[in-house]
């Protein structure tokens, strides 16, 4: 069974067992597809998509327009067909990518991991999810469709970027809690390679430079820091910024990592606490309890 790879992070590329399909060239035609794949949940119709890749034609010459690129499409995709089953799904009015088509997309892999880990914090993933997120973020090689500036494109670009960068936060804190700062530093590294004025980004590898032995390195980052949101914002690094830029500039950061035991001793002794005064709470509910059912029945009594 054959599969149709395509990758539309970077450059645009489709290809059946590692040969690419070469007819792919016109440009209208890669950005209808491309647009079908990345929204390829649901169906479009024929209209909506004529008027979104020609706006500037006429209703009549964008539905011709439309037409022809589809054709053009489904023929670059014969190769596809030996699998027994057609890459699109075609009817009078709508369009769509055929869900059964064997497919392997990029841009699927990265938002399929998203959705495995989003209520995950980074500290409690585990090692198949850990997989999981370097797998994905070893694909974005480059944004969505470099190259390309259309609107619904710049759009979608923005919203992968986004989940890019969340998989490498989560991924950046995992290492944080696992204590492997080097690899904590390189994953905040490449986030400030698409996002230079994240500030969370900056106190994070703040500490894990200090917490690494590296204090010079975190005063350097906080200094990259202020730059950057000089130059980019027009601002100052927020309170929190500033307060952990005092911590580490008088060597006074909290080593949790140091300081773990005593941190799960005293939660163990609050928890305690808390289970006795429970206990006496409920004791005092009973007595109360016990009263009011002794008042009525002695005022029954009485009656």
């Amino acid at each position: 069974m054959r599969t149709l790879f395509v990758h539309l992070l970077g450059r645009f590329s489709v290809q059946v067992e590692k040969k690419p399909v070469l007819a792919l060239d016109t440009g209208k035609v890669k950005e209808l597809f491309s647009y079908l794949l990345l929204h390829r949940k649901a169906p479009h119709h024929r209209e909506t998509l004529a008027d979104l890749l020609w706006h500037q034609a006429t209703t009549s010459q964008s539905k011709r327009y439309l037409s022809k690129a589809l054709w053009q499409l489904q023929s670059s995709l014969d190769i596809c067909e030996e699998v027994g089953t057609s890459v699109l799904t075609i009817e009078p009015d709508w369009i769509q990518i055929n869900p059964s088509c064997p497919l392997w997309l990029d841009v699927s892999v990265l938002e399929q991991a998203f959705e495995s880990v989003k209520h995950v914090a980074g500290g409690q993933l585990n090692q198949e999810q850990v997989n999981q997120l370097c797998r994905a973020i070893d694909l974005y090689h480059s944004e969505l469709l470099a190259g390309w500036y259309q609107d619904w494109c710049i759009v979608e670009r923005e919203r992968l970027q986004f989940i890019f960068l969340s998989l490498m936060d989560k991924l950046m804190m995992y290492y944080e809690s696992q204590q492997a700062y080097d690899q904590a530093i390189v994953c905040g590294q490449q986030i400030l390679c698409y996002d230079r004025a994240r500030e969370r980004t900056h106190r994070r590898l703040m500490r894990s430079y200090y917490l690494s032995g590296d204090r010079t390195g975190a005063l350097r980052q906080y200094e990259r820091c202020c730059t950057v949101l000089e130059d980019e914002l027009q601002v100052q690094p927020d309170h929190r910024t500033q307060f952990l830029f005092e911590q580490i500039q008088n060597d006074a950061l909290p080593n949790w990592e140091l300081n773990s035991t005593a941190y799960h001793l005293q939660l163990c002794l609050l928890q305690q606490r808390l289970t006795v005064i429970q206990a006496q709470l409920q004791q005092e509910i009973d007595f109360l309890d016990h009263l009011g059912k002794s008042a009525r029945h002695g005022a029954q009594n009485f009656q």
